[in-house]
């Protein structure tokens, strides 16, 4: 059987991951399309071709399945040793094929086509009885099955940003989101992970302190739980423990998109062994891709979102230069909340958003570290689960702290973003190989 004739799930479960890697590039020229300017303008003479159900499924599979449990080999408690436990910063003990900070899973994939687009679930969004189910279909090389269970539809079109500046930049108009190819839209929903690594953060393990950069480096509501105060955080900067709101929140978008650029990766390798095109490419923006894809959205005045004083918000209405910032805050189809993060409007206060959070995570018989570890890796998961220890309540008091301060002052959480980030994209289509044979050396785009 040659590589022409095997069935798209076929190349992927025989393609030599070396070979993969070696061969991996950008292919951006997909039939149909017509690259307009310069020395490679070309219009293509094939109608565009969208992908197999096969093909799609074996992408989404690479970028975001769900592949088995995590092994979780961390210490849970100090021993002897000060300071070297913390183990419990884990959120989930299932794994998919890229890392994750904390295992929290916090990049959701949007597929999108010609037929409109979906939502791909995370393993947190189902049961966690049925992850056994799951996973040995995972095993068993049942990606289309699969696929069609991940996907909840959320439109019957594609959905797309303006295609102009500043949504696409004028390289990509030609190229992304075009008839005929499939694009995934990894969206970052930070909030779980943000909490939990406050949890930690806060705790007796770490004692960090944060102060508010943008407000002379005040206490980010964290002033009674300073150690000059006698509290249990070290807000003395020689200790190293002191960070601010930007750093801490760069921190937190810098892990989360280390998860996304790993699905990127896989997306690209996956797209190779199946013989297709594909790219990724630049689609952050602050809130165009949540408006075409129906979040729900908020307006936040723009002085609310710089923490500006009376004064100064007078000033910015004065001047009608107060403008309102859309935001997402969740998505919902059919009356259901398809992305609900820890924060409002979802919950009253960033306190209720925090205990529903440490509830998530330690309830009696079903926290995620507390549900008697059937679903995990451990020979006995109870038993572990047992020595796996709680937060202190000072740890969630100055996490509720911190997260009410950055809510009440800047009118959303995170304070740059909300609970949403897009990066990156990534296309996949078939090419026109005619635009490659004219322009490239034989071989090079193979």
């Amino acid at each position: 059987m040659t590589f022409a004739t095997q069935s798209p799930l076929e190349r992927a479960a025989t393609y030599p991951l070396l070979d993969a890697l070696i061969e991996r590039r950008s292919r951006r020229f997909g039939r149909g399309m017509h690259l307009n300017g310069g020395p490679l303008a070309y219009q293509s003479a094939l109608p565009p071709q969208p992908l197999q159900v096969e093909e799609e499924a074996a992408l989404a599979f690479a970028a975001c399945g769900i592949t088995g449990y995590g092994l979780a080999d961390l210490p849970y408690q100090d021993g002897a040793v000060l300071e070297s436990g913390g183990g419990n910063i884990l959120i989930h003990f299932v794994g998919r094929p890229v890392a994750s900070g904390d295992a929290a899973h916090a990049v959701v994939l949007f597929v999108l086509n010609d037929e409109g687009a979906w939502m791909l679930k995370r393993p947190q969004d189902y049961p966690r009885q049925a992850l056994p189910e799951l996973i040995q279909a995972g095993r068993n090389h049942q990606l289309v099955e699969l696929y069609e269970r991940h996907r909840v539809r959320i439109s019957d079109r594609r959905p797309d940003v303006p295609r102009t500046l500043p949504y696409v930049p004028p390289f990509n108009k030609w190229s992304a989101n075009r008839p005929g190819t499939t694009y995934f839209l990894p969206v970052n929903d930070v909030t779980a992970l943000y909490i939990n690594i406050l949890l930690s953060a806060f705790s007796e393990d770490f004692g960090y302190f944060v102060v508010d950069d943008r407000h002379r480096f005040q206490p980010a509501g964290l002033a009674r739980f300073a150690g000059s105060k006698g509290g249990h955080l070290s807000d003395d900067p020689e200790q190293g423990r002191v960070a601010t709101i930007t750093s801490l929140e760069t921190w937190l978008y810098e892990f989360a998109a280390i998860e996304q650029g790993g699905m990127l990766q896989n997306l690209g390798l996956m797209a190779q062994a199946l013989g297709l095109g594909g790219f990724s490419h630049f689609a952050a923006h602050p809130f165009a891709w949540f408006q075409a894809l129906d979040f729900r959205m908020e307006e936040i005045p723009f002085s609310r979102t710089i923490g500006a004083g009376w004064l100064r918000t007078g000033l910015l209405r004065m001047l009608h230069d107060d403008l309102p910032v859309p935001t997402g805050v969740g998505l919902e189809r059919n009356g259901q909340a398809l992305l609900k993060p820890y924060c409002p409007p979802y919950y009253r206060t960033m306190a209720e958003a925090v205990r529903a959070f440490v509830e998530y995570k330690y309830g009696a018989g079903r926290g995620t570290l507390r549900d008697g570890g059937a679903t995990s890796a451990w020979q006995d998961g109870a038993s572990v689960q047992q020595g796996i220890p709680g937060y202190s309540d000072r740890a969630i008091e100055a996490t509720i702290a911190y997260c009410d301060y950055v809510y009440s002052r800047y009118g959303r959480f995170p304070a740059y973003s909300g609970p949403f980030r897009t990066v990156l994209a990534y296309q996949a289509h078939h090419l026109d190989h005619t635009f490659y044979d004219r322009f490239y050396k034989p071989g090079v785009y193979a």
